[in-house]
């Protein structure tokens, strides 16, 4: 932690990027909030120089868990730091076992929407990760889910079958229908975990609010996606593993190895055909199931690389993820999360994966 107390006034000059259109000249911070008129004390503020964004955005991670399970509150707390030092300020945590509310006391740590645990089937997805019940159970785990977590509830919507050899859907229509009202009826939005193309129609037209990974989208159920307003987070760091994993259950799932390749040769068609058709898409990492925390800016540069023009790929870890998880950006008033790149990102997103400082809750943290 840095010496700096939330008290003491930062003057952050340079440009301030308030909106992808808006650029200020100067903020300030007083009392660990952000404000664009000249505070008290400003004569002996500590002055911050270079491009300002607002703290950005990992809006799929996983705090507290890796590849076996739940992990201690040291090695959370170490997940927790790197998305920090990689200016990540404010992580949506899509399905946790752990319990992390003890980082909400932490001033030096991000800030955590989380989706509660996961909702599967009985060994339909990656063991001591999800809650496995059957679908008579899931409107019930639905509701324990809404009620636990922060506004998100996080269902498995597909995932191999081993029966059948290959990715299917894990719930009837009528169980993930209830299941979706009763979690809106609760307050809370859905998310669904979904890498093939068979569980997208039920869970959109069941009012699903967000798909995860999405990688199963085609023109059939892209303008599906369009018309209800469905967001996706690609996490395309996480697809890059794909070939990998195909690999190493061929000779066992072959057709599941074949569908799974084929799912990642067309992953930037996919994304950036969301885009086109104006789907929300928002910079998630996957963080934490076997990928290392603190990867935003390769998700971001992921998303360029697949079609998305640089602003909004900036936008989709900034001022719209913000926008969309009901979180302020760099509003008046807002708690000063906010990172300092010595160039504008704007012009090159790569930037982001330099941050000259990082401020969190109005503290100079690196």
């Amino acid at each position: 932690m840095s010496d700096h107390k939330a008290s003491q006034v930062l003057h952050v000059k340079g440009r301030v990027l308030v909106g992808p259109e808006e650029v200020r000249d100067e903020l300030w911070v007083a009392d660990g909030r952000i404000t664009y008129r000249r505070p008290a004390g400003a004569d002996g503020a500590v002055t911050v120089t270079g491009w300002v964004l607002p703290g950005l955005v990992d809006a799929h991670c996983h705090v507290g868990l890796d590849h076996h399970g739940a992990v201690d509150a040291a090695t959370s707390e170490r997940q927790a730091l790197a998305d920090r030092e990689a200016g990540a300020l404010l992580l949506r945590d899509a399905g946790s076992p752990a319990d992390t509310r003890w980082i909400d006391d932490r001033e030096d740590l991000p800030k955590i929407i989380r989706a509660g645990r996961h909702i599967a089937r009985p060994r339909r997805y990656t063991r001591n990760y999800a809650h496995e019940i059957e679908p008579d159970e899931l409107v019930a785990y639905v509701a324990r889910e809404a009620r636990r977590g922060d506004g998100w509830v996080k269902l498995v919507g597909d995932w191999i079958d081993r029966e059948v050899g290959d990715l299917t859907a894990l719930w009837p229509r009528e169980a993930v229908g209830a299941a979706i009202a009763e979690a809106h009826r609760l307050g809370a939005r859905v998310t669904a975990h979904c890498f093939a193309e068979d569980s997208l129609r039920d869970l959109v037209e069941a009012g699903i609010d967000c798909v995860e990974h999405a990688t199963g989208l085609t023109e059939d159920t892209i303008p599906l996606f369009a018309e209800r307003g469905v967001a996706i987070v690609p996490t395309l760091i996480n697809i890059a593993t794909f070939p990998s994993l195909a690999a190493g259950g061929e000779a066992k799932f072959p057709r599941w190895a074949d569908h799974m390749r084929q799912l990642h040769e067309r992953r930037h068609d996919t994304v950036r055909a969301a885009y086109d058709a104006g789907i929300p898409v928002f910079v998630g990492t996957d963080a934490g199931g076997v990928l290392a925390h603190g990867l935003v800016a390769d998700e971001v540069a992921e998303l360029v690389k697949a079609g998305i023009p640089a602003l909004d790929a900036l936008s989709a870890t900034t001022w719209g993820a913000r926008r969309w998880l009901g979180r302020p950006a760099l509003e008046e008033g807002a708690p000063a999360d906010l990172v300092v790149y010595d160039e504008d990102p704007r012009a090159d997103v790569r930037v982001l994966a330099g941050p000259r400082r990082v401020v969190l809750n109005g503290r100079i943290i690196g």
